[in-house]
């Protein structure tokens, strides 16, 4: 069948599947497919974080399903796939796991077809596998389990209960995985029992598998169900049934990381907030990026490009520095050939990586990672001409201390650190609020000026905590040193000591 009710070339819809909710399990196709869509058609188990991948332009359409609440019926969401590809749209059908694995992505593909709607399937990382790996359950194992069966938890409304073969479930395979069926976790186990497989068989439900939500309850087919009801697991929930779940005890991996869960406020700037983000979310967090914070670079000053061609060394002491001065040097039309001959030092190992990204040498970099270190330990400075980019409102102990040393030094401020405009975050949500800077501290209490109760506060150095206590925070943490992974170690080892207390 041919649709011929337009003249426009109908666009191809791709059934992608979304992986099980962890959105690092996207496939490269699939990612490709949500980048290069006009129109994306996208369910309730697909993790909206993917939809950060469309097009600003893209047109989202909501078609989530629950048991008990459908935006769209199936039939409904069958013909808004071949209205918009009518269009011409090109269409990416976000499916959460594998289309083809109780996804009807089937049923959509059948329907296309018969219209004429051309269609690409990409397959997704099913949660029939995923979620038992992140809960340290392998579905196969050779000391234990060869063979594995798939089975759906709830069957349509066209079929009945008896629809199943039970016998043939109970002795099928080795483990057993049943996608959806919370509501019909008591019966499935007791017609396993009943048709032959032992009460005492180990078993497993998993909520909301691979994202920082995932809880396991383990027990038997005796009394998984119950333990279930007590723990007031929720939908999505898969259950495993076999000897594999034993292993979980020595595989456990997801959910015995130090931060797993943990909800953790990352108030530094948008551009720098992806480095500690990325270290929070690998020690199992959820960082919340809230920036109170951004850097305007400056107008440069005057006689800019003089004033670096005579200097023994540039120093910066953030990783905004060097950047900021290159645009500077920009404006005035010069390049990174301006910055001469002059030796570099950096105040840490995140600013002098900012350095080494320009393919510059960094010469020297302090022990401590503060102000105090840098100008102490400074390489024999007396007679040479320093200049310091920094911050518009960077404190003076470097320059004073250099100085005292017998330096000349030159500030060139190359930016400022001001506000940036949002909401005041729910402090009730969080475990934990992070500060990388003085200025972090200050713009924060500007957007929230009363009491902080609940989350820890954790600082990144001793500057930077004695901003927070006089801003009148209580500072729960302060890192050994002022680096991003000692603020993450900090908040790992002080969540570990609270759960071992």
């Amino acid at each position: 069948m041919t649709d011929s009710s337009s003249s426009v070339a109908p666009g191809t819809v791709y059934l992608v599947g979304a992986g099980p909710g962890d959105p690092g399990l996207l496939t490269r196709a699939g990612a490709e497919a949500i980048a290069q869509a006009d129109v994306i058609v996208h369910d309730r188990l697909a993790n909206p974080a993917l939809l950060a991948l469309a097009r600003a332009d893209a047109e989202r359409i909501y078609v989530g399903k629950a048991a008990s609440a459908h935006t769209l019926t199936q039939d409904e969401i069958n013909a808004a796939l071949a209205a918009q590809a009518r269009r011409g749209k090109r269409v990416c059908r976000l499916k959460g796991g594998d289309p083809f694995v109780f996804g009807r992505g089937g049923e959509e593909a059948a329907y296309l077809r018969e219209r004429g709607i051309p269609f690409v399937l990409v397959p997704g990382i099913t949660s029939a596998i995923a979620v038992p790996a992140y809960a340290g359950i392998p579905v196969t194992d050779r000391r234990c389990a060869s063979s594995f069966a798939v089975i759906t938890g709830h069957e349509g409304a066209e079929k009945s209960a008896a629809a199943l073969d039970w016998a043939g479930i109970a002795h099928g395979a080795d483990t057993l995985v049943f996608l959806m069926g919370l509501s019909t976790l008591p019966d499935i186990a007791r017609q396993l029992v009943a048709h032959g497989r032992p009460a005492t068989t180990p078993a497993a439900a998993i909520q909301s598998g691979t994202t920082p939500s995932q809880r396991v309850v383990t027990g038997t087919l005796a009394d998984l169900a119950d333990r279930v009801s007590d723990a007031g697991l929720r939908s999505p929930v898969i259950t495993v049934v076999g000897e594999v779940v034993t292993l979980r005890a020595a595989l456990a991996w997801f959910d015995t990381r130090p931060l797993f869960g943990k909800r953790i406020l990352v108030t530094r700037a948008r551009a720098q907030a992806s480095a500690l983000s990325a270290l929070l979310a690998a020690a199992g967090a959820v960082p919340v990026e809230t920036p109170v914070i951004r850097q305007e670079t400056l107008p440069p000053a005057a006689h800019l490009l003089a004033r670096l061609r005579g200097a023994d060394w540039l120093v910066f002491t953030s990783a905004n520095g060097l950047p900021a001065l290159l645009e500077q040097v920009a404006a005035r039309g010069g390049d990174i050939r301006a910055l001469g001959g002059a030796q570099i030092a950096a105040i840490g190992p995140a600013t002098a990586e900012s350095v080494r990204r320009h393919h510059l040498h960094v010469a020297y970099q302090a022990e401590r990672f503060v102000a105090e270190s840098l100008a102490e330990g400074f390489p024999a400075p007396a007679g040479k001409r320093i200049v310091i980019a920094r911050a518009a409102d960077a404190r003076d102990v470097l320059p004073d201390t250099l100085r005292a040393r017998g330096a000349d030094v030159e500030i060139v401020p190359v930016y400022r650190t001001v506000a940036e405009t949002g909401e005041a975050p729910d402090l009730s949500a969080l475990d934990a609020i992070t500060f990388t800077s003085a200025s972090t501290v200050r713009h924060f209490r500007a957007l929230v000026p009363g009491p902080v109760d609940g989350p820890v506060i954790a600082c990144i150095g001793p500057v930077t905590a004695q901003a927070a206590r006089a801003a009148g925070l209580r500072v729960d943490i302060e890192a050994a040193s002022a680096a991003v992974p000692a603020l993450v170690a900090a908040l790992e080892q002080y969540f570990a000591e609270r759960t071992a207390a």
